[in-house]
């Protein structure tokens, strides 16, 4: 299991929101590139990365801060946030991001990913798949589709997505644990690799999805409680 630390930037800071919202937020650093490299150097093998700004707006907005935390540090980094067009998921890959992460896109303007992932194949792009009830949320979470989580990831399976990064809303940043059964239930259900997010609150949270037994929950991320000292990552990083 890799756990990949979290910053999502707002303003140009490494922030916090309450289940996705905008006015429940927590600033953490005025310097989210050198909170990027206290995480490599504490043995963080990858960084998971938001433009929140860029979520809400539909367009990147955090460009200049985003160029300094690829150019801080050297283990890959997976960016979302924003990502609406082609050229977004070009410009990003271009920067050295290693993976873009599209949610939007793929309810929105389904035809572009496609494209995308003939051109980039692999983990290059990573579907985030937002759930609430079982249900897919876009646009910054402001947007609750119809849509089940479970057919909409097998769905893109199909069109060549790898990887999807399973997010319950309820659960982020509110430090409860993950829902571990509707991860089962995704993860078993897509058999796609799965990056778990949302809730993590203690190292015993990661040990839960270790023990799930499910081998293709390989990735979880972890943020708040990485901030509010819950979880120390001399405790979970090798």
């Amino acid at each position: 299991m890799i756990v990949i630390p979290a910053i999502d930037l707002k303003n140009g800071k490494c922030v916090r929101l309450l289940q996705g919202k905008a006015s429940q937020e927590t600033i953490y650093s005025d310097d989210p590139a050198s909170m990027a490299k206290s995480f490599e150097d504490a043995g963080a093998q990858r960084l998971h990365l938001v433009d929140l700004d860029g979520a809400f707006a539909g367009k990147t907005a955090n460009l200049h801060t985003i160029k300094r935390i690829a150019r801080a540090i050297d283990i890959p980094i997976e960016l979302g946030g924003g990502i609406r067009i082609l050229d977004d998921i070009k410009r990003m890959l271009d920067l050295g991001i290693t993976s873009v992460i599209v949610g939007t896109m793929a309810v929105k303007e389904p035809e572009i990913l496609e494209s995308a992932l003939q051109k980039y194949p692999g983990e290059q792009i990573i579907l985030g798949v937002d759930s609430r009830q079982g249900k897919v949320a876009v646009q910054g979470w402001e947007e609750q589709t119809e849509i089940n989580d479970a057919e909409f990831g097998k769905h893109w399976k199909n069109h060549g997505i790898e990887r999807i990064i399973f997010t319950d809303i309820a659960r982020d940043g509110m430090l409860t644990g993950p829902n571990l059964e509707a991860l089962r239930h995704f993860a078993e259900g897509t058999q796609l690799k799965i990056t778990a997010s949302g809730g993590v609150s203690a190292k015993e949270d990661i040990d839960h999805l270790k023990n799930l037994g499910i081998p293709n929950i390989d990735h979880v991320i972890v943020g708040k409680a990485i901030y509010e000292g819950k979880i120390l990552l001399n405790d979970i990083l090798p």
